[in-house]
């Protein structure tokens, strides 16, 4: 009896112990937010923006409102300096509204509606070239933020194919075999789009998308041979698609393939990235903070890439 007092006791007093925590979060603090590119052969863009509080309002206008304009960008490759154009959204060139709306992420309808403004150049001398190292500038607001990329050596796939589903023999995923090289660091972006005409006459895709986890290193690989497969990340948004088909690509779909490498910064904070975006909402994934490459304070990223590409005629 005195034993079960005892033990009685004890569970009352663990269970009435209690102690308070406070925790200290940090107010928010508005920073610059760089989205910024360059790929072989392609000129730099750089997209500027602003930081928003979690708990501001989330609509559309609200995050359009964040765009920056009125910044000085210059990109040098060490002997050539450039100072970037601004072009914005209520004057864009005739034939460029469906490629300014994709990289804003608004209908072409909208384009006119908002100031929204890029930075690029139309000047060859400072467009993507392998191996060379590129140095971003940004001045706006009275600060200053820099970052550098470098454009690696592609590689290139040994092959690309198309292989059924057992279920669905008109349907399936597209293949590559890829060699990597030893003994260095290399990662690596998938992005497709298809070629095939649709109804209209036209391409039934006109830019590139990524699929589901697009980047990749070679930390667990180095210096092999192996085959892997990507989903047809398009299927997933088209109404015409049965269910059972998302994912796959219809036999004689016409792909072409971007395979990017980058430097092991621009991997960093695209893996955080899309690791952030999968599990958002998740209250049990783990915390990701995303990197950036970009100094002075400012958020995001300045990213080289040099791809190589590949068409694939989806046939057994």
């Amino acid at each position: 009896m005195k034993q079960m007092i005892a033990v009685f006791l004890a569970l009352f007093f663990l269970l009435s112990c209690s102690k308070e925590v406070e925790i200290d979060i940090p107010g928010f603090e508005e920073r610059v937010v760089v989205d910024g590119s360059i790929s072989t052969g392609q000129p730099p863009l750089v997209l500027l923006s602003k930081s928003k509080d979690i708990y501001s309002e989330t609509t559309k206008d609200a995050f359009l409102a964040g765009f920056v304009s009125g910044a000085i960008v210059t990109v040098s490759d060490g002997v050539n300096t450039v100072q970037l154009e601004e072009i914005c959204s209520d004057n864009l060139p005739v034939g460029t509204e469906a490629l300014a709306a994709s990289l804003f992420g608004v209908n072409v309808e909208d384009l006119e509606k908002y100031h929204l403004c890029a930075y690029t150049s139309f000047n060859p001398l400072i467009w993507g070239v392998v191996g060379r190292t590129y140095a971003l500038k940004i001045e706006v607001d009275g600060k200053t933020y820099t970052s550098s990329t470098k454009i690696e050596q592609p590689t290139q796939l040994d092959k690309v194919y198309w292989v059924p589903e057992l279920e669905y023999s008109n349907y399936g995923k597209s293949w590559a075999t890829l060699s990597d090289a030893a003994g260095q660091y290399d990662a690596y972006m998938w992005e497709v789009k298809r070629i095939n005409t649709g109804s209209d006459g036209q391409p039934v895709d006109a830019l590139f998308k990524k699929v589901f986890a697009p980047v990749f290193d070679d930390l667990f690989f180095d210096g092999l041979t192996f085959s892997f497969n990507f989903e047809n990340p398009m299927s997933y948004d088209d109404k015409t698609v049965e269910d059972k088909y998302k994912g796959f690509y219809k036999i004689e779909d016409t792909l072409v393939i971007r395979f990017s490498k980058m430097d092991a910064q621009v991997y960093e904070f695209q893996e955080k990235k899309y690791a952030q975006l999968f599990t958002a909402g998740n209250p049990f994934a783990t915390p990701t903070n995303v990197p950036t490459n970009i100094q002075g304070g400012a958020l995001g990223v300045w990213a080289g890439y040099s791809p190589s590409f590949d068409t694939l005629i989806c046939k057994p």
